[in-house]
């Protein structure tokens, strides 16, 4: 009987590969459609997909929702931030909470990762969006609405983002290939044998 080979070593584990790909961060509003247009740039690049409300939702055992009502806002932010702050991840799309950009240091993380695409969805839409599924674990303060928390992040999620990506028009497909066709050439080097979008 063959001996079992050792397990491999933890570095191994964790260290990048020399070629590797960074990751792509998408941050916007809530209801401008990160999840699903990442889902959908993921596929596209054949690259892994992390939701980090998801992420944020499989540590605590509880919906977003019942975390940012069982928490004060900034103590939300805080969790939110240091969630945000441990992922390592390579060829990842990562779509991101709304409130992501609250945080200094979670947004610098996500930079130092890979490019960020701001999903930009005009006011009346992400209103729209919201009341068809006002459980999206929004984290308002006191008084505040979303047109409230529209006008305060717009100009934090223009200021982090490497590229604007249109996305209250067009399909999710639509808008991953944008978002695909605008990135470095190195990204589209990476998926365009396969997948022939471009």
């Amino acid at each position: 009987m063959p001996a079992a080979s050792s397990p491999p070593n933890s570095q191994s584990l964790v260290s990048a590969p020399k070629d590797a790909l960074p990751c792509v961060i998408l941050i916007g509003m809530a209801g401008s459609g990160k999840s699903t247009i990442g889902a959908r740039l993921a596929q596209e690049m054949d690259w892994a997909l992390l939701d980090s409300d998801a992420l944020m939702e499989a540590l605590y055992g509880c919906r977003l929702q019942d975390l940012t009502d069982a928490l004060p806002r900034d103590a939300f932010l805080d969790v939110e931030c240091a969630v945000i702050c441990a992922i390592r991840a390579q060829r990842t799309v990562i779509a991101t909470g709304g409130s992501v950009v609250y945080r200094e240091a979670a947004m610098r993380h996500l930079a130092s990762l890979g490019p960020v695409v701001h999903l930009d969805v005009p006011l009346p839409e992400i209103e729209r969006r919201i009341a068809r599924n006002p459980q999206r674990g929004l984290s308002l303060g006191p008084g505040q609405s979303v047109a409230d928390l529209h006008g305060e992040r717009a100009p934090l999620y223009a200021s982090w983002a490497s590229l604007r990506c249109d996305a209250g028009r067009g399909t999710p497909v639509g808008c991953a290939r944008w978002i695909l066709r605008h990135l470095p050439p190195e990204f589209r080097d990476s998926s365009e044998g396969e997948h022939g979008i471009l």
